[in-house]
């Protein structure tokens, strides 16, 4: 059955949207359909702002409503240690854990030949002026333990190996809760590997 046109036209939109549906998208547009008109609205402002009011931190690469994100606008954030990751949520993903204080820097993606992303494609060079003009003690690199972000990694540790920075990787190993039976052999050995003193 075919819905009237404006209704198939948001079913169509709302199924571009990853993880959507059929199903969802169907749903999503009738709970659109029955909502108040202000609640419409409101998102629809709000879909429409985050297109024409976010922009890119001019320092760290993160998401921003100004120049400067909230991250690089904090004074107690600890400037010498810098953080890279390939996208903004990444960045949001380990902000979720409160464990880092420091600052990042987003490349905006990771280096995948396959894919037609080179070093060139990246803020690699933003990183490097950043590092010549802000001087980090430590620069860790939180890529993806994939093919691709551990290829940037690479590239990035080759190039930066000879500045006076300590370069550091994110721990890889098992998962909490995980049993160890369902663990492939790159993991245990990662996690073998990255073995520390019980504290």
């Amino acid at each position: 059955m075919r819905f009237p046109e404006p209704l198939e036209r948001l079913v169509e939109e709302l199924q571009r949207l990853p993880t959507v549906g059929p199903k969802t998208a169907t749903r999503l547009a009738f709970h659109v359909l029955s909502a108040p008109n202000v609640q419409v609205e409101a998102l629809a402002r709000a879909l429409l702002d985050v297109k024409s009011r976010l922009e890119t931190c001019v320092r760290c690469g993160n998401l921003s409503d100004g120049q400067l994100c909230a991250l690089c606008r904090d004074s107690r954030r600890d400037a010498s240690v810098l953080c890279v990751v390939a996208t903004a949520r990444d960045l949001m993903a380990l902000e979720k854990t409160r464990e880092f204080n420091g600052l990042y820097h987003v490349l905006g993606g990771l280096i995948s030949p396959l894919d037609g992303v080179g070093p060139g494609e990246l803020r690699i060079g933003a990183l490097l002026e950043r590092l010549d003009r802000e001087s980090p003690t430590e620069l860790v690199l939180a890529t993806n333990p994939t093919v691709a972000g551990e290829a940037t990694a690479l590239y990035l540790h080759r190039i930066l190996s000879g500045r006076p920075i300590r370069i550091t990787r994110l721990a890889l190993g098992l998962p909490v809760g995980s049993d160890l039976e369902y663990a492939d052999e790159v993991t245990l050995g990662r996690a073998f590997a990255g073995r520390r003193e019980i504290f």
